[in-house]
C-alpha cells in the first residue's frame, strides 16, 4: 500500500501563487504515474493535473491550463510531485489531494487518499 502525504496549502489572495508537494511512499523500486485532484464544497473530487512516470507527459483540466504546472522530483525523489499554482482564482479554493493513478489515459486513483492540503483563495 502507498502512503500519500500532501503539503503546501494555505490562504492566498486571488492572483497569488502556491506550490503544493506530495510524496508517495511505498515500493521503492517503482515510479508511479501520479495526479493531483481537488474537492470543494460545491464540487465532487475532480482531476486537476497528471504526470507520467518519466515526467515527459502532463495533462491538465481545462480550468487550470496555463495557470498550474505539475512536475516531479529528481531521481532521488521520483515519487514526489509538485503543483505550481499561479494566478489563483477564488474558484480554485478546495482541498487538494494527490494519488497514484492507473495510467495517463485512465486516471483512476488507486490508493487510499491522504489527508490533503487545503487551499483557500480570497478575493
Amino acid at each position: 500500500q502507498v502512503h500519500l502525504v500532501e503539503s503546501g496549502g494555505g490562504l492566498v489572495q486571488a492572483g497569488g501563487s502556491l506550490r503544493l508537494s506530495c510524496t508517495a511512499s511505498g515500493n521503492l523500486g517503482v515510479t508511479y504515474t501520479m495526479a493531483w485532484f481537488r474537492q470543494s464544497a460545491e464540487k465532487d473530487r475532480e482531476l486537476v493535473a497528471l504526470i507520467s512516470r518519466s515526467g515527459s507527459i502532463t495533462n491538465y483540466a481545462d480550468s487550470v491550463k496555463g495557470r498550474f504546472s505539475i512536475s516531479r522530483g529528481d531521481a532521488k525523489n521520483k515519487n514526489t510531485i509538485y503543483l505550481q499554482m499561479d494566478n489563483l482564482k477564488t474558484e480554485d479554493t478546495a482541498a487538494y489531494y494527490c494519488n497514484v493513478i492507473e495510467s495517463i489515459t485512465q486516471p483512476t486513483p488507486l490508493e487510499p487518499w491522504g489527508q490533503g492540503t487545503q487551499v483557500i483563495v480570497s478575493s
